[in-house]
């Protein structure tokens, strides 16, 4: 909880040294696109299915995607509770290849009735740009919605890249709640590197 004593007016709050607030943006896609733009086949891309819960290789992926977008949730998660999400019959985690490596991660969560969460969606850095996120996504809306769903939703944060609200906007998600999360830096905390995300400030005591 923010002290209220930090109330600086005009809506502000000074966070303590050592905390970052981020704004989120959750968006839903409540029936399935009708149509969908025909993706550039020009590169080798594949997506396989990551095979049992690797948590050493999902968090090798996780990290060389997330580092420059502050993703450190699994990072930090306990090695049980990760074994079990990712273990879940309910929860699909998939890698994306190019000519054999490994370049994008896409994870669908179906454990609540009648929805899927894309819970994680990234590329590597150097894949960014290149038709990847389009292959993926196009990946992501049909395995999602080959199961019995009323609601696909995602959430992205100003932490994320500049990008990102914009690509899911036209993929056919649409906007319906802001919310602000605070968290502990993980470049303090020791999950990311201090030279992780570097365009956002770190601040220390």
């Amino acid at each position: 909880m923010i002290d209220k004593e930090k109330f600086i007016g005009d809506g502000y709050w000074l966070l303590p040294p050592g905390k970052l607030a981020n704004v989120v943006v959750c968006l839903e896609m409540t029936a399935k696109p009708t149509q969908r733009p025909v993706p550039q086949r020009d590169r080798p891309f594949a997506l396989e299915r990551m095979p049992g819960p690797d948590l050493g290789a999902y968090r090798a992926l996780f990290r060389r995607i997330g580092e420059d977008w502050m993703w450190f949730s699994r990072l930090k998660m306990p090695d049980d509770r990760l074994h079990a999400i990712l273990a879940d019959p309910a929860v699909e985690v998939f890698v994306l290849k190019e000519d054999q490596i490994h370049v994008g991660l896409l994870e669908l969560d179906f454990r609540e009735e009648g929805q899927c969460e894309l819970a994680f969606f990234g590329l590597v850095p150097e894949a960014i740009g290149q038709g990847a996120g389009r292959f993926l996504m196009d990946q992501a809306i049909q395995k999602a919605w080959a199961r019995p769903i009323r609601r696909l939703w995602v959430h992205t944060c100003s932490f994320d890249h500049p990008g990102a609200l914009g690509f899911y906007r036209r993929s056919g998600f649409v906007p319906y709640a802001y919310a602000v999360e605070v968290h502990d830096d993980p470049r303090l905390t020791g999950h990311l590197p201090r030279t992780a995300s570097p365009q956002i400030p770190l601040i220390e005591k």
